[in-house]
């Protein structure tokens, strides 16, 4: 070869080399991976004035509302930060600086029911179908008539038989309508049954069993997580819409105590669920991550365990983010008032689909993508 060309081999060789070695530009990133699975959780009637300026200093003084004395030593802190950190770690040390926030009031945001109701079954159908139906207008266990996005997402190709829904109140079953959507739910103390009996499903289902009822349509958090978790592991889903409720009975019992309690059990199981999945090659960066509550609550020691039409500030709720294509920027107070009736299209849209293509009255997802 002459020499001028050996040279320019040489070059060329160096050349390329350097581009394999050398980082992508900024122009030049690869697209991001898009979900393949997500989790959405509910934490049942969770404040927006917990979740973003943690335990509130009366209502933890006041020993009728908080028994446990030792509450204050695990919930109070000097500053707002400090507070909503040590009531929910994960939530505001993985999910808000990674992902998305909305609904942040004191930031100057917001994010509102749209049903007018301000209680539980509105509010899911609002959340899951994308828009609210007023003949939704109590918590009876009536199927629902709405196809939710859930029920859509299984008719989606790669989805079939692979939605599953977990829930501490068993009125689930009939607000993702089981019987019609074919969705598997497990809600209230029923029993989990998986094609492959595991050890774990067994002791849950003795617990069950054998456990005292506080509340004979629901049962305990714990009990949810677990079953849910032991359904993920074994039976491997692509969406698994979990729904924790104590946040919300214990609130009814005006135990402020056991409120603060059940919200941080509840950022526990979801940290946990995420290392869970992660930990599995399936789910490992294409997994979704929604969390968010159904309605508010009142403010002031009159009206904080209370919800309702008639209870104000108990329209205003919250939601967060994360997945791997979803830009990290915190607390969204850019975008003005958000709505319940976005989380639908918001579910879909992460995984890649067109909610509103098949449900034009559904709300358009939230601007996780946009700046």
């Amino acid at each position: 070869m002459p020499l001028v060309l050996r040279r320019l081999a040489g070059a060329v060789a160096v050349a390329f080399a350097t581009a394999l070695a050398a980082p992508p530009s900024p122009g030049q990133q690869p697209a991001p991976v898009r979900a393949t699975s997500l989790i959405l959780v509910t934490l049942d009637g969770l404040r927006w004035q917990e979740l973003f300026g943690g335990a509130d200093s009366a209502l933890l003084a006041d020993t009728t509302t908080t028994r446990d004395r030792t509450s204050r030593e695990r919930y109070w802190r000097p500053t707002a930060d400090e507070r909503r950190r040590a009531l929910m770690p994960f939530f505001w040390e993985v999910i808000a600086p990674e992902g998305q926030v909305f609904g942040d009031r004191p930031g100057g945001g917001g994010m509102r029911v749209t049903n007018g109701r301000k209680f539980s079954y509105p509010g899911y159908q609002e959340m899951l179908a994308g828009y609210p139906d007023s003949a939704i207008d109590s918590n009876a266990r009536t199927p629902n008539p709405n196809v939710t996005v859930l029920e859509w997402l299984l008719a989606r190709p790669g989805l079939a038989g692979r939605v599953a829904v977990f829930g501490t109140w068993d009125v689930f079953p009939f607000i993702v309508n089981e019987e019609r959507s074919g969705i598997p739910v497990n809600a209230g103390w029923e029993p989990l049954v998986l094609r492959q009996p595991t050890p774990g499903q067994a002791l849950l289902n003795t617990l069950m069993e054998t456990l005292p009822r506080i509340w004979e349509g629901e049962r305990y958090d714990a009990l949810t997580y677990q079953a849910a978790r032991e359904y993920v592991i074994a039976e491997r889903p692509n969406v698994l819409y979990l729904a924790l409720g104590e946040t919300d009975d214990w609130a009814h019992e005006d135990r402020y105590d056991r409120y603060l309690d059940a919200a941080r059990n509840g950022d526990a199981f979801i940290r946990d669920l995420w290392q869970t999945v992660q930990a599995d090659p399936r789910y490992r960066h294409r997994t979704a991550l929604v969390v968010t509550t159904d309605h508010g609550r009142g403010a002031g020691r009159a009206d904080w365990s209370r919800h309702g039409a008639s209870v104000a500030d108990a329209e205003w709720v919250w939601a967060a983010v994360l997945g791997p294509d979803t830009p990290a920027r915190g607390s969204r107070t850019d975008v003005g008032d958000a709505t319940q009736a976005q989380i639908a299209a918001t579910v879909a849209a992460l995984l890649g689909e067109d909610y509103l293509a098949a449900q034009p009255r559904a709300a358009p997802p939230l601007p996780v993508r946009e700046p």
